[in-house]
Formats: C-alpha cells, sequence, structure tokens
C-alpha cells in the first residue's frame, strides 16, 4: 500500500530564532519513499541536514522573526503488515547485550528508573521474562493512565504520569519504556507517524504519535502503551532514550505554535493528489520543544 503523510506547521517568533527539528522520515524508511516534496519554509531559508547519535536526521535552521511555516508531503510504500509479534521472545540478560544497546537500560530525564523500580518489580517480578512480561507492563500502562488531548503537559514524567493517571501517548510510552528498564529490558521511545489505517477512524485531529521498541532475542519490537494493539503503516521519524532526544521542533529562543497540521492515510490509486490536511491544533505539547 501506499501511505501519504506530511505536516504543515507555522509557529510566530519575536526574534530570529535558531532551530533544530526532528520531523524528517528516518533513514530506515527512505528506500520506501516512493514521491516526497523538499521540506519548504515560508519564508524560503536555508536549511541543512546532519545525523544524531541514534541515527536520526536533524534539521538546522533560523526562523526569522514573524510567522514561519514548514511543509512537507510525501508516499511512502508499506507491507500493509501489522507490528510484528513473537511471544516466544526471550529477555537477553545484561551481560551479553549488545554494546549501543546498554544506554537503553539507563533512567532518563523522563523516565525515572530510580522511582519506579520499586514498583516495577512488585508488579512484573513474578512474571516469566521476555515478551509475556514486557506485555504485561503495556496493559498495566494502557489501564493505569486515561488518554486526552488536554492532560498533555510538556513537562511530564513517567513517574508522575503513574502517580497522575492520565497523559498523552508520549506518557505511555514514558511510563512503559520505565518499567521496562528498572525490569533490566532495554526499550527506546519513538515518534512518528501512524494514521486510522485498518481501524476506526479517530474524530480527534490528527497527530504526530509516540510508542516503544523494546529490545528481545536480539531484535527491537515495537510496542504501543497508548493504542495497545498491532497497527498497520507505523512510519518512524526518530528515535532515542526519550522525548528530550527526539523533539519534533527545539526552538533556541521562544515561539508561538500558530498552525499544526499532520496527515497519514492510505493512498488510494497512484496519483499524487493534493493531501487531506488534518485539522487545525493551537497547540502539540505531545512533541514541541
Amino acid at each position: 500500500m501506499l501511505i501519504r503523510l506530511g505536516y504543515e506547521i507555522t509557529i510566530e517568533c519575536a526574534a530570529a530564532t535558531p532551530i533544530i527539528s526532528l520531523l524528517d522520515i528516518h533513514p530506515d524508511r527512505h528506500a520506501d519513499i516512493k514521491r516526497q516534496t523538499r521540506v519548504l519554509t515560508s519564508p524560503s531559508v536555508p536549511t541543512r541536514t546532519y545525523r544524531d547519535r541514534q541515527g536520526n536526521i536533524c534539521r538546522r535552521f533560523t526562523a526569522p522573526a514573524g510567522n514561519f511555516r514548514i511543509l512537507y508531503d510525501a508516499a511512502v510504500e508499506d507491507s500493509g503488515e501489522t507490528d510484528e509479534v513473537n511471544t516466544l521472545a526471550r529477555e537477553t540478560p545484561v551481560a551479553d547485550l549488545p554494546d549501543d544497546v546498554l544506554v537503553y537500560l539507563l533512567g532518563s530525564r523522563y523516565c525515572e528508573t530510580d522511582h519506579l523500580s520499586n514498583i516495577a518489580w512488585q508488579l512484573f517480578g513474578h512474571l516469566p521474562p521476555g515478551w509475556t512480561r514486557v506485555q504485561a507492563i503495556v496493559d498495566y500502562v494502557n489501564s493505569r493512565l486515561s488518554f486526552g488531548y488536554g492532560y498533555a503537559r510538556a513537562t511530564r514524567t513517567a513517574a508522575q504520569a503513574h502517580e497522575e493517571r492520565v497523559g498523552v501517548c508520549r506518557d505511555f510510552a514514558h511510563l512503559a519504556i520505565a518499567l521496562c528498564r528498572c525490569m533490566n529490558i532495554p526499550a527506546r521511545y519513538v515518534n512518528g507517524y501512524l494514521g486510522d489505517i485498518g481501524v476506526p477512524a479517530d474524530p480527534a485531529p490528527m497527530d504526530f504519535s509516540a510508542w516503544m521498541e523494546v529490545f528481545l532475542d536480539g531484535k527491537w519490537y515495537t510496542f504501543d502503551p497508548r493504542h495497545n494493539r498491532p497497527r498497520i503503516g507505523r512510519v518512524v521519524i526518530a528515535r532515542g532514550r526519550d522525548a528530550t532526544d527526539v523533539p519534533l521542533l527545539h526552538s533556541f529562543g521562544p515561539h508561538r505554535l500558530a498552525l499544526f497540521k499532520v496527515w497519514t492515510y492510505e493512498q488510494e490509486g497512484n496519483r499524487f493528489n493534493p493531501p487531506h490536511h488534518g485539522v487545525n491544533r493551537t497547540a502539540s505539547a505531545q512533541m514541541l520543544a
């Protein structure tokens, strides 16, 4: 299948403001991009990209004073298959983990393993290690937290989400990641596109989504604590320890979000028609920093 995806974002800056964006599709999916625009800015400004330590594409530019618009649109080929499920996947002993995976066992800005370790072992220490334990963590987070865009708060940590019992998808991911790490299971944060493909359409405005990947049996598997079911059509933008590593926009100075649209849906036919734009949203506290 072809998935049509993209975004239109307008911010307002009081003065010229350097910005780093993590909005480019992850290199893992570049071979699947069948058509795309350049990343368009209005007013037009020079941009350049680099790769961070996790291999994500970061884009640097300076937004001028006033309104500044960023636009991107693409069609990406997808298998149409749901997230892989392997209920027999085993945990890898810490001593046998690859060196580059160890960082995903450590506490981080939003995933405070020190605050949640006792709770994690009380809740999940008796369960069989491996997929069963990870799924139990995801089930717990999915039932523990209530989802709502009105609950968005950029500073909420995993421990705070556990206490407050509310959040957006990034909070669901942070709490599940932290609980996995407490159990010595490597887990990392992912953001990207996830449309309503193969599921009833969500009437809420489209947004970017956050989920997690867990290292079992020598590979990374996708788990989605918010939706808690295998889904079709995920397109990764970036991966990191938590949302600190992968904000959609990081501005080195204040800005106001004036317009936020995201679209991701199955493209019918082969024509690159104008996208079905998402609905305006005045804020996206999910992933803007």
